[in-house]
């Protein structure tokens, strides 16, 4: 039976009726107390990251996880269509279990798909994307040198906040994480 011994990141475990992984871990042996295991856990399916403790030698319940990469292809009514890259299957599912970062999906892009025997326990987004700048108001001479930003809409229909010399057309660097403007791209 594993035990907190075989902590690893990346190690996804059944903790209180849910999946979590584990993102960070450390033995701590405090002189003459006992032992134990300090973790950073995130859930799977919230995303909501705890900390906790196991006791040095604790049984834990690891559940084997099935990454797949699959690609998007649109948004209908009854959510996100992604095809299997392998088998060509289409698989649709719900906004809700793909998350806020969707709005950044555009078509073609590749994804994670994270299985439970066949049950989704999570969507893996890439953690940043390029695109274009479909709307927004036209920068002016100068604008380079004012901090400022305004709202633009990007070619998924998603609204960023950007620096104000950023034009229609131009190539963003999006965080699909918090929404934010990184950089802008040469084209």
């Amino acid at each position: 039976m594993p035990s907190t011994s075989d902590f690893r990141p990346g190690l996804v475990i059944k903790y209180n009726n849910d999946l979590w992984t584990v993102v960070e871990f450390q033995h701590v042996n405090p002189g003459n107390w006992r032992a134990f295991v300090r973790t950073r856990l995130k859930n799977l399916r919230s995303g909501k990251v705890v900390e906790n403790r196991f006791r040095a030698g604790e049984s834990i319940e690891v559940i084997r996880i099935e990454r797949k990469e699959f690609q998007f292809l649109y948004r209908d009514t009854a959510g996100y269509v992604f095809m299997d890259k392998a088998t060509y299957d289409q698989l649709t599912i719900p906004g809700e279990t793909v998350g806020s970062g969707a709005q950044f999906l555009k078509d073609g892009e590749s994804v994670d798909i994270l299985f439970n025997g066949t049950d989704i326990t999570g969507i893996e987004i890439p953690i940043t994307v390029e695109l274009a700048i479909s709307e927004t108001v036209p920068g002016v001479k100068g604008d380079s040198a004012n901090p400022g930003t305004k709202p633009a809409k990007v070619e998924t229909g998603a609204t960023v906040n950007v620096p104000l010399f950023i034009n229609e057309g131009d190539v963003v660097k999006i965080d699909t994480r918090t929404g934010g403007y990184i950089e802008r791209v040469k084209v």
